[in-house]
């Protein structure tokens, strides 16, 4: 606790990075090599998140947090380096992430847009992780799967975070785990929210949520959109199916920089992960290579002026993305 505090100088409220159920993260240096607390700029920086004293499900999550974390390791799952339980304080340090959360940069008044390459590119690293939950030994559902705990470094590349809620997928042959609803509203699949039922494909309708963000640029939940709008799946997905009322769907702040037929495909994996009747969702591992598919296909650049004279010739496209016409 004495190295934590040193590392946030007294958990500053000046070295706070955001506050949550759990409680507050505070930012922090250490030395690289020893994790020893270091001045403010020297060493690496990390992520300190410190429970809440009243916080009902403090330890349930700093259990669980440190059950998975501290069993998993990938490229696109936050990096867990340390835990402290000292003085009824629960606290976990992580790797700190550069571009802070996927939800700031989509929500965020006056952040600047992400392009549509950039947007794949999260969408891609989130699904490989989600994946890899799925797919190890004994896998794990993520169940809290949201823009808030999509986290980016500095080149934007996606990491899970905050496993409070994860839990151990079925065995037996099950096909789900009971467990009590807990979660966001807006993200949780439909048959977890009626029954308590748990399985591996109520992760995918969240991602779908989290995919049809990431094309409109709208939150899941907000009540200040106009009446009928509130809820995002509700009212974006039976735009989805058609090209003319997608075209009007998709965040305006990518100003048309985008493949059409790309977006037209995103729609659809969107619409496969967001299936009521979960047995017709995909699998994390078949969402994941529709994102990489749809991120091959790729607009030339703008047009190279023709020689005077000539006729201006048509901007070409690759191969694998006939007809294909950029948005002007």
């Amino acid at each position: 606790m004495g190295e934590l505090k040193s590392a946030t100088r007294n958990f500053r409220p000046d070295t706070m990075l955001g506050e949550g159920g759990f409680g507050k993260v505070f930012k922090g240096w250490v030395e690289e090599n020893t994790y020893a607390p270091s001045r403010v700029g020297i060493g690496i920086p990390i992520a300190v998140k410190k429970s809440s004293p009243d916080s009902p499900q403090g330890l349930r999550e700093w259990q669980a947090e440190v059950k998975f974390l501290g069993k998993f390791s990938h490229p696109n799952l936050v990096k867990l380096l340390g835990y402290c339980l000292e003085d009824r304080q629960f606290l976990l340090v992580y790797e700190y992430m550069q571009k802070g959360s996927l939800e700031n940069h989509l929500f965020r008044k006056g952040a600047e847009p992400l392009s549509w390459d950039v947007r794949l590119k999260i969408a891609i690293g989130a699904a490989r992780g989600l994946a890899f939950l799925h797919n190890s030994e004994k896998s794990v559902i993520y169940r809290d799967f949201k823009a808030s705990n999509i986290l980016l470094d500095g080149e934007f590349n996606a990491k899970l975070s905050d496993f409070g809620l994860a839990k151990f997928g079925p065995t037996d042959g099950s096909s789900h785990v009971t467990t009590r609803i807990v979660g966001t509203y807006g993200y949780a699949a439909p048959e977890y929210v009626a029954t308590g039922h748990l399985y591996i494909k109520s992760d995918v309708y969240g991602f779908g949520v989290v995919l049809l963000e990431l094309l409109t640029g709208l939150q899941a939940l907000d009540q200040n959109r106009p009446s009928g709008s509130h809820n995002l799946v509700e009212w974006a997905k039976p735009s989805l199916s058609e090209k003319r009322k997608l075209k009007k769907l998709i965040d305006p702040r990518l100003e048309d920089r985008y493949p059409s037929k790309a977006a037209i495909l995103a729609a659809q994996l969107i619409m496969r992960c967001l299936e009521g009747e979960l047995k017709k969702r995909p699998s994390m591992q078949e969402v994941l290579n529709g994102l990489e598919k749809i991120n091959l296909i790729k607009e030339m650049p703008e047009e190279i002026v023709p020689k005077l004279g000539q006729p201006k010739e048509r901007n070409r496209h690759r191969t694998a993305t006939p007809n294909i016409t950029r948005h002007r």
